[in-house]
């Protein structure tokens, strides 16, 4: 088997000591990974665990790798708020661990399991992925999570600038709200980014509630007979002449009305092409054999043939 450059560069590199003890390496020459998933950092929270290591130092060693770009440096793979809060707490060196064989989806995993990474900051990650080539589905089971988490995270790719706005100014920071309100601009894109703008917080009931106004204006008739008509003042009439009788007569009515068919955001979860739509059933396809999908996050609809679509279930706002 060929010799790798990784395998000369850790011919260099400095062991762990013989007892298990990790490396204690200078903080100078520690680079953090330009790949790194995590990009949004709380100053308070960093200026807090600065205070911490002050007293108490790092508990748990960082991982890094050598720095195949710059001789006799590493590069960070796991760590990044240890390592630049042992910056602000003055530290010199940092306890370590080397680790070879870490990828970006390690890095999205060590992170997930200490400190969520934010929305955007995953949206960037499976925008990444994407580019690369990897699916919807690979990057799920690359990252053990559903294939709707995977969904959800994409909410902020390329997203409108009123949401990224929102986003920034913690107005909705939650990915189930993003991915709701970039669904609902893919179809009601004017109403959504007003009510959006009017909005200073953006919680999962408030949506939904805008949510089923829009959907219910948008299931209203075309048109509705104007008042000063001849057919709405005969109705209003005949309502004048009935109202003396309108308990009794809706008691009646009620008992054999069928029962009204409660709304639900339930859509129909398809893959076409790799990727993850959701099946247009409101609108007839133009070609025999094929229907219409849209992204789920909204957007324009497109014509696939039946055979190409997987069925994956149902996905809700």
């Amino acid at each position: 088997m060929p010799l790798q450059l990784d395998d000369l560069a850790v011919l260099d590199a400095p062991s762990p000591t013989s007892s298990g003890q990790p490396l204690l390496l200078p903080v100078a020459d520690i680079d953090e990974d330009p790949e790194q998933p995590r990009r949004e950092f709380d100053a308070n929270a960093l200026h807090e665990l600065a205070e911490t290591i002050r007293e108490r130092g790092v508990r748990q060693p960082i991982s890094v790798r050598p720095n195949l770009q710059a001789s006799g440096r590493w590069l960070l793979n796991f760590g990044a708020r240890r390592l630049r809060a042992s910056r602000l707490a003055g530290l010199e060196t940092i306890p370590a661990f080397v680790d070879t064989t870490a990828d970006s989806y390690d890095q999205v995993i060590e992170n997930e399991q200490r400190e969520g990474l934010k929305p955007l900051e995953l949206a960037l990650f499976v925008q990444k992925r994407l580019a690369l080539g990897d699916k919807q589905a690979d990057i799920a089971k690359n990252l053990g999570k559903s294939r709707q988490w995977v969904t959800l995270a994409t909410a902020l790719i390329e997203a409108p600038d009123w949401l990224l706005q929102a986003y920034r100014q913690g107005r909705c920071r939650g990915m189930n709200e993003l991915y709701e309100l970039r669904r609902l601009h893919g179809e009601h894109a004017a109403e959504v980014e007003a009510w959006a703008t009017a909005h200073p917080g953006m919680t999962r009931d408030r949506i939904a509630e805008l949510r089923t106004e829009l959907e219910g204006a948008a299931a209203l008739p075309a048109s509705q007979p104007d008042a000063t008509s001849p057919a709405a003042s005969s109705g209003a009439a005949d309502q004048a002449v009935g109202a003396g009788r309108a308990t009794s007569s809706n008691r009646r009515t009620d008992a054999s009305r069928p029962a009204r068919v409660q709304h639900t955001d339930q859509r129909i979860h398809v893959e076409f092409d790799g990727q993850d739509y959701q099946l247009v059933v409101s609108v007839a396809p133009e070609q025999p054999g094929h229907l219409y999908v849209r992204p789920l996050v909204g957007g324009p609809r497109r014509l696939a043939p039946a055979s190409a679509l997987k069925l994956l279930g149902f996905v809700g706002g």
